[in-house]
C-alpha cells in the first residue's frame, strides 16, 4: 500500500502546515494510484513525518531548509504519467505548506520507490499489486 514520509528540518513547517501535509500527501499519493477513496484504501495510505535537527539536513553552503519525499508504492502501481503528476503536486504542496515559491521547488525532492511483487506483506500475508487492482476495481464498481 502507498506510504509517504516526509523528512524535513526542525521549525520549517509549522504544526498546522504539518498536520495538514499528513493528509493531503496521502491523499494525493492514492489520487494518482487511481485507488477509489474508501475507507478501506484511506486507512492503508500511510503518512510518516521526520523532524530532523537544525543543521542536521542541509546543502554545501546553503543553509535554507531542504524536504526529502520517499513515496513507496507497488511495483507498477505508478505509470510514468502519474509518477510526474504526483512528484509536481506533492512539490507544490510542500512548497506551499513552507511558505515557499516555485523559485525554491528545488529544495524539494521525491524519491519513489517501487516496492517489487512479493516483498510486501499486511496483516501476516505478501499482499500481490493484481490483488490490490481488483479489490479497487471493485470497490469502484460498488460506488
Amino acid at each position: 500500500m502507498p506510504m509517504i514520509h516526509l523528512t524535513a528540518p526542525a521549525g520549517a513547517l509549522t504544526g498546522q502546515a504539518r498536520a495538514g501535509l499528513m493528509t493531503s500527501l496521502p491523499t494525493a499519493l492514492l489520487t494518482w494510484e487511481g485507488a477509489p477513496d474508501t475507507a478501506f484504501f484511506r486507512a492503508q495510505a500511510w503518512c510518516r513525518f521526520e523532524e530532523v535537527a537544525e543543521g542536521a539536513f542541509a546543502a554545501l553552503g546553503d543553509d535554507r531548509p531542504r524536504f526529502r519525499v520517499d513515496v513507496t508504492v507497488p511495483e507498477g502501481g505508478l505509470s510514468d504519467r502519474r509518477k510526474a503528476g504526483l512528484v509536481t503536486e506533492v512539490t507544490d504542496q510542500i512548497l506551499a505548506a513552507a511558505g515557499l515559491t516555485e523559485a525554491d521547488a528545488l529544495r524539494v525532492w521525491v524519491i519513489v520507490h517501487e516496492q517489487a511483487e512479493g516483498t510486501w506483506g499486511a496483516g501476516g500475508h505478501i499482499v500481490k499489486f493484481q490483488e490490490l487492482a481488483a479489490l479497487a476495481k471493485g470497490q469502484r464498481d460498488q460506488a
